[in-house]
């Protein structure tokens, strides 16, 4: 019942990777498994990214990057049992579409 109110939804490809970070708030990692973000804070062209399992590192700005080509490709083996992502998150995130010609352009939030 739940997954049936869930649109697809669309997001441009080349969208800048940190915002698509602070959006999505998944990471993929190269064991496979995907984790939950609970925190992202910029500095310049790196990023410190908490996990809900808290696990913490730094990635580098890059739109062709392994993470990045598998969030949008949605590849992953398993969810992290220690982050506990829910089952809706999930279904949200496999309804995401990422075409290059249409979708929300994903913009930093301006500051006033």
């Amino acid at each position: 019942m739940a997954a049936s109110k869930i649109k697809d939804k669309y997001i441009r490809k080349q969208v800048d990777f940190f915002v698509l970070l602070e959006k999505i708030k998944l990471w993929p990692s190269r064991s496979g498994l995907l984790h939950g973000i609970k925190s992202v804070s910029t500095k310049g062209s790196l990023a410190k990214i908490t996990t809900h399992c808290n696990k913490t590192f730094w990635v580098r700005h890059s739109k062709r990057s392994r993470a990045a080509r598998w969030l949008r490709n949605k590849w992953y083996f398993e969810s992290c049992k220690k982050c506990n992502i829910p089952e809706w998150k999930i279904t949200k995130y496999q309804k995401t579409h990422f075409d290059p010609h249409r979708g929300s352009l994903l913009r930093k939030k301006t500051e006033k």
